[in-house]
């Protein structure tokens, strides 16, 4: 079997997951529609108060499932010490079901919730916001850290190989010329990349991911004209043209690759950091979710 093909169960049960949690948001939000955009005093009044309520028949299996949901969540860090677990799947296969879990998470919370954020679930709700956050962060750190460093500076010796031959082709032929080509893979030297502080090295890898579409669609700008530029929207979508849009792609690759490598140091230095900040948050907020389960059983709301 393919990787392609021993790929497909995986994405479907992540499509399945994704699916199933948007088809429930969309319904609590018709149902809810209407009352959970009035005011706190008047919501006793509304016909389905008793139900949408944290406490009523629809809010508490809402926060039930919610509950249920971020206990899972807990199965990915259980897997890195459980060897039974790590036979099961992959590793980035149990990162995107952790990460389709922890968004489904606090839009499930703020429908139990009724958007009533006081107190101690409010403290519980803003850590859960901010531990989102900094996963959404992770996964982009995730990203950025090649696998194994070797293999990532051969297929960078491979792709500038292959780049300075195809630039030389590009350049006989006056699609591009040099100062393009330095323009559109454009980096800070290592020297500024080594003195930068944590956060200005984020900023700059963020940076360069968003604007790296903008840089290939300034190359094909120069090879574009007439329609070919406007049903490309500018550049921004591929060319009907396979030798540019070949050549693009190598050109793309090695700046993603080039760009790797200079910030892997930092990335690594940055991801060791948020393991600090985002495993507190977690371990504290589950110890206020069972706090609020266990006030909500003292006071009688199950």
């Amino acid at each position: 079997m393919s990787t392609a093909q021993s790929e497909l169960p995986h994405r479907l049960r992540a499509s399945l997951l994704m699916f199933g949690a948007m088809a429930l948001i969309l319904w609590l939000t018709v149902i809810g529609f209407d009352y959970y955009r009035l005011p706190l005093a008047e919501r006793p009044v509304h016909p389905r108060h008793w139900q949408l309520r944290p406490s009523g028949q629809i809010g508490l299996r809402v926060g039930m499932l919610s509950l249920a949901i971020f206990l899972c969540l807990f199965l990915y860090p259980l897997r890195k010490r459980w060897k039974p677990l790590q036979r099961i799947g992959k590793t980035r296969h149990w990162l995107d079901i952790h990460i389709i879990l922890g968004l489904a998470v606090p839009v499930l919370v703020t429908f139990h919730s009724s958007l009533k954020l006081q107190g101690l679930a409010g403290m519980a709700y803003w850590i859960m916001m901010a531990i989102v956050a900094s996963g959404i962060a992770g996964r982009y750190l995730y990203a950025q850290i090649p696998r194994s460093v070797t293999m990532a500076e051969v297929s960078l010796r491979e792709l500038q190989d292959t780049s300075e031959t195809l630039n030389r082709e590009i350049c006989s032929q006056s699609l591009f010329d040099q100062s393009d080509l330095r323009e559109a893979l454009r980096l800070p030297t290592p020297e500024q990349v080594d003195s930068m502080p944590l956060l200005s090295v984020l900023a700059w890898m963020t940076w360069l991911d968003l604007l790296r579409p903008f840089r290939m669609a300034r190359l094909r700008r120069r090879v574009l004209s007439g329609g070919e530029l406007v049903l490309s929207f500018g550049g921004l979508r591929r060319s009907g043209h396979p030798e540019l849009e070949a050549v693009l792609a190598t050109v793309r690759s090695q700046g993603w690759l080039t760009a790797k490598i200079l910030f892997l140091r930092r990335a690594g230095e940055i991801f060791h950091l948020w393991h600090v900040i985002h495993k507190p948050f977690s371990y504290s907020f589950a110890v206020l979710v069972f706090l609020h389960i266990g006030l909500a059983v003292l006071m009688g709301y199950f």
